[in-house]
Order: structure tokens, then C-alpha cells, then sequence
């Protein structure tokens, strides 16, 4: 089971479902939200300068790609950038309800991303996602 899971998303319901899911599946202890890139790099950015040493890291990363302020791509030019080098080893995976071929195209030139799933977000996608990542 994971300690901590992002999930960035500008909907509330796939935030609530997201967390419903993932709490029921037994997949992590806590999951956190943003609404978009930006509050997630601010999260990144908050936990970047605290002198507090029990700070967690999110260890997986849910991300919506079509989002207002800073969408899914902004949020990864960024986020792969060295100034996130401390978090940026935790991997992404696009949970999105587009499934474009530019996409996911685009989508394999960040290694980082490592699956790109249709939303909602299920247990059975969780249970395949545990076995891609040895949890």
C-alpha cells in the first residue's frame, strides 16, 4: 500500500470518487488533491521549503490533463523541470476522459508517465495498477 497519492483534477466529483475508490481498494493511506497544475506545484513547493523532516511525498501522481490555470502538460513541463527534483520521481499516470492519439503520443515522451487511463478511475484499473508497480 502507498503512504501518499496526488490526484490533480479540476472536477470534484472524480476528486470525491477518486478518493472513495482508492480508499476502498486498500491502495493508499492517504490521498491528496489539487485542483490544477498550479496548486500542485504549490503543494510541491510548500513541502520544498518546510524544515519539518516528516514531510511525505506523494509516491504516485493521478493527473487530468484538460484543466483551467495550468493544465496536465504545463504541470509536467514544469513539474520535470530540476526544480523538482526532490519529487519528480514519483510517477504519473494521465487519468483522463479524452483519449486522443496526440495525447498519448505526447504522453510517451515524458518518462515520468508511466500508463494513461480513461476516467473515472475503477477498483479493477487499481488492481491492474498495484501489479504495473509491485504494490
Amino acid at each position: 500500500m502507498l503512504e501518499q497519492i496526488l490526484c490533480i483534477d479540476d472536477d470534484p466529483i472524480t476528486l470525491m470518487l477518486c478518493k472513495k475508490v482508492i480508499s476502498k481498494s486498500s491502495f493508499s493511506h492517504e490521498v491528496i488533491t489539487a485542483q490544477n497544475g498550479e496548486e500542485a506545484l504549490h503543494h510541491f513547493n510548500t513541502l520544498k521549503y518546510t524544515n519539518d523532516k516528516n514531510k511525505r511525498k506523494p509516491e504516485l501522481i493521478f493527473l487530468d490533463l484538460n484543466m483551467p490555470i495550468m493544465g496536465g502538460w504545463e504541470f509536467l513541463d514544469h513539474f520535470t523541470s530540476s526544480d523538482y527534483n526532490e519529487f519528480n520521481s514519483a510517477p504519473v499516470i494521465v487519468l483522463s476522459s479524452t483519449i486522443d492519439p496526440e495525447d498519448l503520443a505526447k504522453a510517451k515522451q515524458y518518462p515520468i508517465i508511466i500508463d494513461f487511463l480513461s476516467k473515472p478511475i475503477t477498483q479493477p484499473m487499481l488492481e491492474y495498477l498495484k501489479k504495473k508497480i509491485g504494490i
